[in-house]
């Protein structure tokens, strides 16, 4: 089986364990008021889940690929050091970084640190553009979330008030 339908196999299998969470466990504990309503905090967790079983199928199942036979598969997991490997574990360790520091460096800190440094990573060289497009960014999804829907969300450092 090809690197591809590995990966595939895998995500099948935390979308599954992730799909359970979201229908069996994250509503029980819901107030009674909030059972009424159309939207769970659990529907996007739900939506997602099964948008990403129905992939992972497409991809384990073969039905995203043309009908052509290929001497060589499109991974070829003999020659993972061709790839870029190094940006990918970089970009990992970025989101890992991101959510560590969500709390105490604010929201605006992080995440535009986060979109600047991991356009860097991945070989954004513009500068003038980055940045100011990453603080647009940044801005626009902080006042969406804070204002439009009424969600707190600490802009600043936890220094800072």
């Amino acid at each position: 089986m090809a690197l591809d339908r590995w990966i595939a196999l895998i995500i099948l299998g935390i979308a599954l364990a992730y799909g359970y969470a979201a229908y069996f466990t994250m509503d029980a504990g819901l107030p009674p008021f909030m059972q009424r309503n159309p939207i769970w905090p659990s529907t996007f967790p739900k939506v997602l889940s099964v948008l990403a079983i129905l992939t992972a199928l497409v991809i384990l199942l073969g039905l995203e690929k043309a009908p052509e036979n290929p001497k060589e598969p499109d991974i070829d997991y003999r020659r993972l050091g061709d790839y870029k490997i190094g940006q990918a574990a970089a970009l990992l360790g970025l989101m890992v970084a991101y959510a560590v520091l969500l709390r105490p460096a604010g929201f605006l800190l992080s995440t535009g640190g986060f979109l600047i440094i991991g356009a860097s990573v991945l070989g954004e060289r513009r500068y003038l553009v980055l940045i100011p497009v990453a603080a647009l960014a940044t801005g626009i999804i902080w006042y969406l979330v804070q204002v439009v829907l009424g969600i707190f969300l600490r802009p600043w450092p936890f220094f800072l008030g």
